[in-house]
């Protein structure tokens, strides 16, 4: 397949001045493309929008993608102020790490509402727009849709739930020349793992992801895959050669990880550690190697 050339498109990011986000908007920016930029702090919303030329090449919008309503009038205007959509990236996402036995119901439904069906819903709205120009979606899921870490139950299922849905999705529109893709990396510099870093189960369960399995990625990387697999209109997007192979074998390497790296006394001394009550406070993603976010 040829390249597809980014330059004069217009692309959509949700949740745009996060960690990945913000390194992702400058690398299109650098391409040659005009960026729509959607989140709801608004003062850093302009901002970022300031940096990256102005309303010619970058526009910015409050938009919450847990209100339908809210997107689609976000991404309707972002299509009438450049004339046309041609990518969408669904970046926002949050977190929290706690155990069942004390995570407040309502901050499990919000991760699954943001993550997930907030996705849905960046799709939902944006999918005329990018239909008339053949274009391409990418929701920003993690390599947490393959590998299930304890105390992480609402972030890993609303994970692999964007991977399942886009690979729905994907059947679904390629009649209409729409190709769907989802982004898989592990752990990134962010206010997100800042925040897991600074939470005592955050900090225990991942060992502040300083070496083995969990080691930090860099942002550099992580970014020239996103910008390489938008070009390549790729179904699956992974960082890391190992990454990738757990990817296209979901559950061959699950037993070992959760035999090796996720012992009893880790997950045990983890949930020790958790605070009573909801666990700590959601934190924002607008990214991580994942935003993990």
């Amino acid at each position: 397949m040829s390249r597809y050339d980014l330059a004069g498109r217009t692309v959509v990011i949700t949740g745009s001045t996060g960690g990945l986000g913000s390194a992702v908007a400058e690398a299109l920016h650098h391409r040659g493309a005009h960026l729509a930029l959607l989140g709801r702090d608004e003062t850093a919303l302009a901002a970022q929008a300031r940096t990256l030329g102005g309303p010619r090449t970058a526009w910015a919008t409050h938009a919450d993608v847990t209100d339908l309503l809210s997107v689609r009038s976000a991404i309707d205007r972002a299509a009438d102020h450049f004339g046309r959509i041609d990518i969408v990236i669904a970046n926002a996402g949050v977190n929290v790490v706690a155990p069942t036995t004390t995570l407040d119901p309502d901050t499990f439904e919000r991760v699954i509402n943001v993550n997930l069906t907030g996705v849905w819903r960046t799709f939902k709205a944006a999918l005329p727009h990018v239909e008339r120009q053949g274009g391409y979606l990418l929701a920003v899921s993690s390599m947490a849709a393959f590998v299930h870490s304890p105390l992480q139950g609402p972030y890993t299922a609303s994970k692999a739930g964007v991977w399942a849905m886009c690979n729905s999705i994907r059947l679904e529109v390629r009649h209409l020349g729409v190709d769907v893709g989802t982004l898989h990396p592990t752990f990134l510099k962010s206010p997100m793992m800042d925040a897991i870093h600074a939470d005592p189960a955050g900090q225990r369960l991942w060992n502040g992801n300083a070496r083995g399995l969990w080691r930090m990625c860099t942002v550099d990387k992580a970014v020239r895959s996103v910008v390489s697999g938008i070009e390549r209109r790729a179904q699956t997007i992974a960082p890391h050669r190992l990454h990738r192979l757990a990817a296209a074998a979901p559950g061959v390497f699950r037993p070992f990880i959760d035999r090796v790296a996720f012992t009893t006394r880790t997950i045990t001394e983890a949930c020790a550690a958790a605070p009573p009550g909801s666990g700590p406070a959601l934190t924002s993603s607008t990214a991580t190697c994942d935003p993990e976010q």
